[in-house]
């Protein structure tokens, strides 16, 4: 049984989410051999507060500062 974990900044609508499950399992079952009914995948949305890339918090990094402020108004 294949586990999944994906981390990502809150803010996806559950039809991203919905959609990336679906692609991903497709892949699980192709690439490993699993039944799709046996892949799991979990979701966990961490805050752009929570993360830091190369030492500076994503919330407060310039070169994210579009993506961020997408994912806080969606």
């Amino acid at each position: 049984m294949p586990n999944i974990r994906v981390e990502l900044l809150a803010g996806r609508s559950v039809e991203q989410r919905r959609q990336f499950a679906e692609q991903v399992t497709r892949s699980a079952v192709e690439a490993l051999g699993a039944r799709q009914q046996d892949v799991r995948i979990l979701f966990e949305e961490i805050t752009a507060d929570h993360v830091a890339n190369g030492g500076t918090l994503a919330s407060e990094d310039a070169s994210r500062a579009s993506v961020v402020s997408k994912l806080a108004t969606s």
